[in-house]
């Protein structure tokens, strides 16, 4: 997910790339689908894992129910293909100050059971979301929000149940207002947890969570619990995304090899990403309906800071285990050069990113890595494990990454496989993590603000290795309140410095995604956005 307001560099840093992302074969936009042309009411089955949580939007993090969220919800403001704001459920998103901003809706639209969506949608939803006792993973989002403080205080229970920060002007106009200026806000306004919600939702959120109700492309039609998610067209819906198909089914398999087999063999329609084991063969595969485009993800290995040992970590450890991987015999060869190495902790196309702030500790040099492992006081206990989702395709890369760090530095190191991403998410969430854990990430909104503070300031909902430094929380702290974009990039890009030279890093980095997805001979007009969820409203289903 993506958004922004008056972010002209986009046009100028990410517009190719995003151009790029509607590459993946099929016929475009063409109403001729072949001979038979196509159905306006066909289903696509896209090949996805279990959700790890109800479809709440502001309790959504994995990408699983994320991409079923996506269809059921409109925001704000999103991007489109040129790299511009493309207003969605907004007339307008704007602000003098960067501290506050109005929002204007447009008129007419309304929620998949017909209740109106207002300015009072959002401004409850967000009020909700933020509220401690609501316990959303993602109520951290609203934390800019003046009075956030009083509906998720840091300890006990909240004093109000609104935020100061947000008043409703009238049905369709409503304003924000920050505690500080946030130069970056309006990029915020895209991801999911920012989504309206409907009256009933509060009569039973559990229930509504399980049946959801949103003002999106698509409507709810049924759930059976890991197996299939449902959702239908909505023909009300008002916004510029309309669906050219009846619907989608997210069918759950096991793993991502299960994936690409039901897509190669026609069972499924689309699929997000290649497993390792079919890298080398899955062009040759599919042909013209293999995807290779550019995406604002990478992959990490990420330190439990609370492991027993682990909590006082000499630096000089972890710049040892990162320099014992071969990132680039590894991406080469597991994985088909289908990555890239990474030497940073944010992903290409993103405003901020600098590709080599790791430097050295980024890159493969055994005797550098034996040296400041023993300099660093050793590994604890001579062991270290990698904990990763056996339903992800990850299996291969993470056998690779342990050889490498044992053949490097004759540390121990031991696969550590959770049957789904569901179990490793709560494992993490729970902070039982042994060592480390397999970190990933994917764009919200794109900038490097997104990669950084979502994942280590010290109470980031996301930051599930409890990494946290005060002086790296301070650097954030400036960049947020900065006056413009510019600064705001600048002082984040001095955190990320800082946390690879002068203290533990966060996070290894390992390297940076790309889309290698697929899809099945029924479809056509397959398209990929930046952050790997498949564009679904725009397939096109073969008669």
């Amino acid at each position: 997910m993506r958004g922004a307001k008056s972010a002209k560099w986009v046009a100028s840093a990410i517009v190719v790339a995003l151009a790029a992302t509607a590459c993946g074969g099929g016929s475009g936009d063409s109403d001729e689908g072949g001979k038979g042309g196509y159905d306006p009411d066909g289903i696509v089955k896209l090949a996805n894992s279990e959700p790890q949580a109800l479809l709440q939007p502001a309790n959504s993090q994995d990408t699983a129910g994320g991409q079923v969220i996506k269809g059921l919800f409109t925001p704000l403001v999103d991007w489109d293909e040129k790299g511009e704001l493309q207003m969605m459920n907004a007339e307008s998103v704007e602000s003098d100050d960067a501290q506050t901003w109005t929002v204007k809706l447009k008129k007419g639209w309304t929620f998949h059971d017909g209740e109106e969506v207002t300015a009072k949608s959002y401004v409850d939803a967000w009020n909700w979301a933020a509220n401690i006792e609501n316990e959303q993973k993602n109520s951290y989002w609203f934390e800019d929000i003046k009075g956030y403080e009083d509906v998720h205080p840091e300890k006990g229970k909240p004093s109000k149940t609104e935020m100061e920060g947000l008043k409703v002007v009238d049905d369709q106009t409503f304003t924000i207002e920050l505690k500080n200026k946030v130069s970056y806000f309006d990029f915020k306004l895209a991801y999911n947890c920012w989504s309206p919600l409907p009256s009933k939702f509060y009569d039973d959120p559990e229930a509504y969570g399980k049946k959801p109700v949103g003002n999106g492309p698509y409507k709810f039609k049924s759930w059976d619990r890991k197996k299939k998610i449902s959702v239908v067209r909505f023909d009300d819906y008002k916004g510029p995304d309309k669906a050219k198909n009846g619907g989608v089914d997210y069918v759950n398999y096991q793993t991502a090899e299960a994936e690409y087999d039901a897509v190669k063999s026609d069972k499924a329609d689309i699929i997000t990403m290649v497993p390792p084991r079919d890298l080398p063969k899955y062009k040759d595969d599919l042909g013209d309906r293999a995807v290779d485009a550019p995406m604002a993800g990478i992959q990490t290995l990420q330190l439990n800071f609370k492991a027993k040992g682990w909590e006082d970590v000499d630096p000089l450890v972890l710049r040892g285990i990162s320099q014992a991987i071969d990132r680039d015999t590894i991406t080469k060869t597991v994985l088909n050069g289908t990555r890239d190495p990474a030497n940073s902790l944010t992903a290409p196309n993103l405003q901020g990113h600098e590709p080599e702030v790791g430097g050295d500790y980024a890159k493969f040099d055994p005797e550098a890595a034996k040296k400041n492992i023993k300099d660093g006081g050793g590994v604890p206990n001579d062991e270290i494990f990698l904990q990763y989702n056996a339903d992800g395709g990850h299996k291969e890369w993470v056998e690779a990454v342990c050889n490498s760090i044992r053949q490097a530095t004759g540390v121990e190191c031991t696969p550590d496989s959770k049957p789904d991403f569901q179990t490793d998410l709560n494992i993490r969430e729970s902070g039982d993590v042994k060592t480390f854990y397999r970190g990933g990430w994917v764009l919200d909104y794109p900038v490097n603000v997104n990669f950084l503070k979502e994942q280590y300031f010290s109470t980031a909902g996301a930051n599930y290795g409890k990494f946290s430094n005060k002086k790296v929380d301070e650097l954030f702290k400036k960049g947020d309140q900065a006056e413009t974009l510019e600064e705001t990039v600048k002082a984040y890009q001095e955190a990320e410095k800082y946390m690879f030279e002068e203290v533990a890093m966060p996070a290894i980095p390992l390297w940076y995604y790309k889309t290698n997805a697929g899809h099945s001979t029924k479809v056509d007009n397959v398209k990929f956005d930046l952050a790997n969820f498949a564009i679904v409203q725009d397939v096109q289903v073969k008669k």
